[in-house]
């Protein structure tokens, strides 16, 4: 990039990823690449015995991985990059992994655990979350032992509240509690489906909402379908 380009930054945050103010790093030179690793869990009965003619068994969502974030910086204090971030200095790469580790690693006496950070690069990437590893490599040394360059590996694990993540499971999830009301033409074998994917509970949630009758549900009843065990 030329002229005035944009350098990653990470900042301290809530916990719902706004600013808190109470530090901020900015990169002196973009990262290469970054690798944004995401992933998902399924729940497979391996206890049950296959059908004739099935080769595999159903798998259903058990949960969505954590997110991870893995890339390296490099901080230089040889003068050769030429415009530097606020808090770096020519020649202070101690200083400016110090300021780094303040950000990311410190321990934050009141909170009984390092802070929450958002790493925003642009307006199209944003990621929250929390250190998990920081490794810094020392290349390059003062003839007096200072170091003048220093390479950089971190990676992050997202981080959501509670609130966040049961807005983003859309409480979905046959492993949740789910609570519905009943609408007309709805029935136990379809609720179960929708809910469960499978219409064969309709028995035990009938018992667990000690309903009369499986027949035949009142539009306007409130149910409750529980976690699949």
């Amino acid at each position: 990039m030329s002229g005035s380009k944009t350098l990653l930054s990470i900042s301290c945050c809530d916990q719902n990823g706004q600013p808190s103010g109470e530090g901020r790093f900015q990169a002196m030179i973009n990262p290469a690449s970054l690798n944004h690793q995401l992933g998902i869990s399924y729940n497979t009965d391996n206890s049950s015995i296959l059908p004739v003619g099935k080769s595999a068994v159903e798998s259903k969502l058990s949960q969505y991985q954590q997110e991870k974030l893995s890339f390296e910086l490099v901080l230089d204090g040889t003068g050769a990059v030429p415009q530097l971030p606020p808090q770096a200095s020519a020649g202070d790469v101690s200083q400016q992994v110090k300021q780094l580790k303040n950000v990311v690693y410190h321990y934050v006496g009141e909170k009984h655990e390092p802070s929450i950070v958002k790493l925003q690069w642009g307006q199209s990437f944003s990621f929250v979350g929390r250190l998990s590893s920081m490794t810094v490599d020392y290349t390059l040394f003062k003839p007096g032992g200072d170091p003048l360059r220093a390479k950089i590996k971190l990676n992050f694990g997202s981080y959501m509240s509670n609130k966040q993540e049961a807005l983003k499971a859309d409480r979905q999830s046959p492993d949740l509690t789910h609570r519905v009301l009943v609408k007309a033409g709805d029935t136990l074998p379809n609720l179960c489906y929708r809910i469960y994917r499978d219409s064969s509970y309709y028995l035990a949630v009938a018992e667990f909402n000690q309903l009369d009758s499986v027949s035949v549900v009142v539009p306007g009843t409130q149910l409750y379908f529980p976690p699949l065990r």
